[in-house]
């Protein structure tokens, strides 16, 4: 059987990719004959006695064939991998890095680049932009270096590669390792039935009588949330927050050290100080002093509040437990979740019957097209990877083609934990003027159905889909000339801003309307429910804010070392955190070694973008809200002004456009309830 990844035409419906006849052993051979490939095209490239130009040097495309071999092979590295395709990676991620490096590195190469970038004719913004790009890619990555130091860059490359590949597969094994099988019922009271039905699906299909929970968020979330057994509470928490630590199976500590050590080296290679001035040199945020200041002034405004919270939450617990209650890390979600039924007669289960997940699905596609006009029609012709996945085209107002869209919902043993979205195919136009549309997939973890019930999410779940479907928008209305500036291929703090500000729309009453009905009465989510669920939106918002702002300091703390990480991982994560500590840190715990965001996911030094981003969208949802959040006008803006141009130019520029000025925090402070300058206490 011939490898069809060697095809450049597969006889699929918008040429998709044939999943259904590609075997993990076609692979390699499609990725070194690709490699193989690049390298020819990159000879003929520097052998061309022209002088170089925009045309002859920056234009030509050399890793067509490398650039869809390995989007395939590493999108399902992460949704739908085996001890095979995990192997595989663990050998091809070094010679892709030193492949990468070769050409990075090459210096008759950069010299042409440096040439064009010094000589160019008169440019538009986005060839501008381009080339930029292309030189600034080269710079970044050693080609100004001498001979030993790039030598030396190379290797440090190739291990660092090894080992975010190494950190990812220890990280999913872990958690799949670990089983918590209950016979006794009696020890799962307050779990709801629908965290039961799942659990006792999951046991059935391991061949086991009684309860199965995992540590994927679907089992995970609900278990810690209402189990009233604290003690097997506890045993769920440890089970996840000491995951791939220090002397287990699966012992992330000595990687996690290593990848630190290797960036920070990586960047003092290039010329400087630390990695997070490396990483923050090619984003919105700029300097380390920017997040700094963007920390403290929400640590400021959201500190006293959180510690508030937190008081109320062990209040509450206290008056059951006795006034010597400690609340423990294991506790808050569990008390959390009566505190706010108590003051709103509101939890998520009480959701669940309203929000079928194929109902959610034509909301949230209902949205996109109420927004923007586009259409969403499922396409079973379109080969997909697993039985989970659905593949739908999308089409513009006016009929024609605009993308192909991947959703894969459920999660699974071979499938990373968590919810992304990442692309097949990316848009761009040909030399010829034809416009190439993007192939774009949303991957989650949402509660499955059981034998007795469709799939039924929680509002949480509603809201993740609503991120990555707003991640796929930003793809999907790409139209920009060079696959490298399409779609979210903007600076990583720029990124965030299309799904976080899909989220906004999670809970107002008109979005709610158009889909939230009881999945066996057809009833409508009632009003009086509606009502408490934006009474409460804002409950624990402290508490959510001051989590997400301990990560964004372990992770600059991590990257703004000047000298190489030595001792405990834990012990170096504890002092890091110890401003925005709210609960007590239980001995053995650990979040680095799990952090997938910032140690082989892309957000090192980078996961401020959350929070710098949540600014952007608060703003951004602010100009809506002004004008009316179906307002087609402002979603026209937003969508030409943003979605359409992906990273063609500075992302402020394009901001600024679409609201006529800069944000700040303080749309963000108003949805949140909060004074600008609260009180300290």
């Amino acid at each position: 059987m011939s490898n069809i990844l060697l095809n450049t035409e597969y006889g699929t419906p918008h040429n998709c990719i044939p999943f259904d006849r590609i075997t993990t052993s076609d692979f390699e051979p499609a990725i070194l004959e690709g490699m193989r490939q690049e390298d020819e095209a990159i000879k003929l490239l520097t052998d061309n006695p022209d002088e170089p130009t925009f045309e002859n040097t920056i234009l030509p495309r050399t890793d067509k064939l490398l650039a869809r071999a390995t989007d395939i092979f590493f999108n399902l590295l992460s949704a739908h991998t085996n001890d095979e395709m995990d192997m595989l990676a663990a050998k091809l991620s070094p010679m892709l890095t030193e492949h990468s490096n070769r050409i990075l590195l090459n210096e008759e190469l950069f010299r042409r680049v440096k040439h064009v970038r010094e000589h160019h004719r008169e440019l538009t913004g986005e060839e501008q932009m381009l080339l930029d790009r292309v030189y600034e890619a080269f710079e970044r990555n050693g080609a100004t270096l001498d001979a030993d130091a790039k030598k030396r860059f190379t290797a440090l490359q190739v291990e660092l590669a090894t080992l975010t590949v190494k950190f990812s597969e220890n990280n999913l094994k872990a958690t799949n390792a670990f089983k918590l099988f209950i016979e006794d019922k009696e020890k799962l009271s307050g779990l709801p039935d629908t965290a039961l039905e799942a659990a006792a699906l999951s046991a059935k299909q391991a061949g086991r009588e009684g309860w199965l929970f995992t540590l994927q968020a679907p089992s995970y979330t609900p278990f810690i949330t209402y189990a009233d057994n604290r003690e097997l509470r506890r045993q769920m928490y440890m089970a996840r927050n000491t995951l791939c630590t220090r002397g287990s199976q699966f012992d992330n500590e000595d990687i996690v050290r290593r990848i630190v050590n290797l960036r920070r080296e990586i960047a003092q290679l290039l010329g400087y100080e630390t990695f997070a001035d490396y990483a923050l040199s090619h984003r919105m945020a700029e300097t380390r002093q920017h997040v700094s200041e963007l920390i403290e002034q929400l640590l400021e405004a959201y500190l006293p509040k959180a510690q508030e919270e937190v008081a109320e939450v062990e209040a509450l617990a206290r008056e059951t437990e006795g006034s010597d209650f400690t609340l423990q890390p294991w506790d808050m979600a569990y008390y959390s979740q009566k505190l706010r039924k108590a003051r709103y007669d509101i939890d998520a289960e009480m959701l669940r019957p309203y929000l079928k997940l194929d109902d959610v699905k034509d909301g949230v596609f209902g949205l996109a097209t109420r927004l923007y006009g586009i259409h969403f029609k499922r396409n079973q012709e379109i080969p997909v990877y697993h039985p989970d996945v659905e593949a739908y085209e999308v089409t513009d107002r006016d009929g024609t083609f605009l993308a192909v869209l991947y959703a894969d919902f459920f999660p699974r043993d071979s499938k990373q934990s968590g919810a992304w979205m990442t692309s097949y195919q990316e848009q761009y136009i040909d030399v010829d003027g034809t416009d190439h549309r993007p192939h774009v997939s949303i991957t989650m973890n949402v509660t499955k159905p059981t034998e007795d019930k469709p799939a039924l999410l929680t509002l949480g779940e509603v809201e993740t889909f609503l991120h990555e479907f707003g991640h796929a928008l930003h793809g999907i209305f790409s139209r920009v000339r060079f696959e490298s500036l399409s779609g979210t291929n903007v600076l990583w703090d720029f990124v965030e801003l299309p799904s976080q500000f899909m989220e906004n729309y999670a809970t107002e009453p008109e979005f709610l309307h158009t889909f939230a009905r009881h999945y066996q009465t057809g009833e409508p989510l009632p009003e009086e429910l509606i009502h408490r669920v934006r009474q409460s939106r804002n409950f624990q918002c402290g508490y959510a804010c001051v989590r997400q702002l301990s990560f964004c300091l372990l992770d600059m703390a991590f990257y703004t070392q000047t000298a190489p990480l030595e001792g405990a991982v834990d012990d170096f994560e504890r002092d890091a955190r110890k401003s925005t500590q709210l609960l007590p840190h239980p001995d053995g715990t650990c979040m680095a070694v799990q952090f997938g965001h910032i140690m082989s996911g892309g957000y090192a030094a980078g996961y401020y973008s959350y929070k710098w981003a949540e600014v952007l969208d608060a703003d951004a949802f602010a100009a809506f809200q002004q004008e009316g959040i179906f307002n087609p006008e402002v979603a026209r803006r937003f969508r030409d002004c943003i979605l359409s141009r992906g990273g063609t130019e500075p992302p402020m520029q394009l901001y600024r456009r679409f609201r006529g000025q800069a944000p700040t925090i303080d749309a963000l402070l108003r949805r949140n309830g909060m004074n600008r300058k609260p009180e300290k206490q």
